[in-house]
């Protein structure tokens, strides 16, 4: 969540980073009364609860009718001291829930406005020119016996499908490539659970009582994650960190679902939007004053990342508006895919700055040993979908893919060929 003492000092950079997200502003003011309101409710069961007390102390020393006006007051005193104490809490509670509302403050530099207002920082390699009709993803992935969605449809419904044989092999490998990056750059590579308790999600960012891309089991009250994050943020909730073990970085490996609701309609052939796929993630704790320059490093990964396979690519600066809850800055990388004629999401990368840390109580101890929050940060280094863009940019005319050269020794093949 937010920093308390951020909005106290500088309320016009949360009201400015809501209207940058096309969110109310007025709920500056609500919080900035909640607060006040809550603080004085405070200040006054403090001085309440000093005055009873002090009150305690005179009634044992008083006698007769002054010790009966004592006591009278004493309980006069209990009962304000109780319903200052009751208000107080009641105060701290409505704050809090608006709180956990309101998004991370939005960097500076992040461009205003909504999904359609990014702006492109760079793009790697030329979209190739096809002397043939060029396939999509799932025709190819069909013929080189890869996928089967229909048969994934049967199993367990739409969007849900078998990656089988080489598609299996090329998503292994995929996977596996991405791994042995992040350990060689440091990081300790994690298997992940993809069940979580309400307060690891909600702690996360995702509102569990709204959130309509969440799978919930209500009988056991958990929630399927759609990003390994979601369980490596709660990894380290309540506890107070070794500043020298900073930064830590963690590869998770899961499988993610997501409902995908709203999206009917959109991209509902092939792998490109599905319910279910697995991801290699980077995530990574550091001082909050290190995580712009962390944010830089997770995207050069994910571009080192990118080149091994190939394809072009683009990065852009997601604006405010497209932002998740969690979010203060996000990096997209998208690769071109042929048959669209556009660039599609592959990797993105977040930086949260301390909000993750404050809702899970993620501290480390400072120079002087007091407890701080810190910053977290995630990165996408693969994904299932990645196998939409090796298959369409690397297709030959045969309907063969090549399989990118960094990507063989984990395929242990060079060429993908049609099914007999």
């Amino acid at each position: 969540m937010i920093d308390l003492r951020t909005l106290r000092e500088d309320p016009d950079r949360l009201r400015a980073s809501q209207r940058a997200r096309g969110e109310d502003d007025s709920v500056v003011d609500t919080l900035l009364d909640l607060d006040e309101r809550r603080r004085s409710a405070l200040t006054s069961f403090e001085s309440l609860r000093a005055e009873q007390k002090s009150m305690g102390k005179s009634v044992s020393r008083a006698q007769g009718e002054e010790k009966a006006a004592l006591l009278q007051r004493a309980k006069e005193l209990a009962g304000q001291v109780k319903a200052a104490e009751s208000e107080a809490e009641k105060l701290g509670a409505e704050l809090d829930e608006v709180l956990q509302t309101v998004p991370n403050i939005v960097e500076e530099g992040a461009p205003p406005g909504g999904e359609d207002d990014y702006v492109v920082l760079e793009t790697h390699g030329e979209p190739r020119t096809f002397d043939f009709e060029p396939k999509d993803h799932l025709e190819l992935g069909e013929a080189l016996g890869a996928i089967d969605m229909e048969r994934g449809a049967k199993v367990s419904g739409s969007r849900f499908f078998f990656l089988k044989g080489v598609g299996a092999r090329l998503q292994l490998g995929l996977l596996n490539m991405a791994m042995q990056q992040a350990i060689e750059a440091g990081f300790t590579p994690m298997i992940t659970p993809v069940l979580v308790k309400p307060e690891t999600m909600q702690g996360t960012g995702f509102h569990v009582a709204h959130d309509k891309e969440i799978y919930r089991l209500p009988e056991d009250d958990l929630y399927l994650v759609g990003t390994s994050e979601v369980s490596l943020a709660g990894y380290h909730a309540q506890e107070i960190l070794d500043a020298g073990d900073l930064p830590l970085r963690y590869a998770g490996w899961s499988s993610c679902f997501r409902r995908e609701a709203g999206s009917y309609g959109k991209d509902t052939r092939g792998i490109i939007r599905v319910h279910q796929f697995d991801k290699v993630e980077m995530f990574s704790y550091v001082r909050p004053e290190d995580a712009h320059e962390e944010h830089q490093r997770l995207l050069g990964w994910e571009k080192e990342m990118l080149a091994k396979i190939e394809v072009p690519y683009r990065v852009i600066d997601t604006a405010a508006g497209d932002l998740g809850m969690s979010a203060a800055r996000k990096f997209d990388c998208e690769a071109w895919i042929p048959t669209q004629g556009r660039y599609r999401e592959l990797t993105s990368t977040s930086n949260c700055t301390e909000f993750q840390a404050r809702r899970l109580a993620v501290r480390y101890r400072d120079k002087d040993g007091k407890p701080q929050h810190l910053a977290t940060l995630n990165g996408t280094l693969a994904t299932t979908r990645w196998i939409v863009a090796i298959l369409e940019n690397h297709q030959q005319a045969d309907g063969s893919v090549v399989v990118p050269q960094a990507l063989r020794p984990y395929v242990g093949l060079d060429v993908l060929e049609p099914a007999k």
